[in-house]
């Protein structure tokens, strides 16, 4: 694939020519979710996965 910005080839895509973008929009989501548990349990929980045995 070449990039009309930069005129180079890019050999790191898949067969439709794309790169996928979908883990940088799941950074933050463990973040999220503990900081939610947080803020309604009142507890900080620092491993995944939060299981009920977490907030006992």
């Amino acid at each position: 694939m070449v990039c009309p910005c930069l005129e180079a080839e890019d050999e790191a895509v898949d067969p439709l020519e794309v790169k996928g973008v979908g883990e940088v929009g799941q950074i933050g989501a463990a973040a999220a979710v503990a900081d939610a548990v947080h803020h309604s349990t009142g507890r900080r929980v620092r491993e995944a996965p939060v299981t009920v045995e977490d907030l006992l």
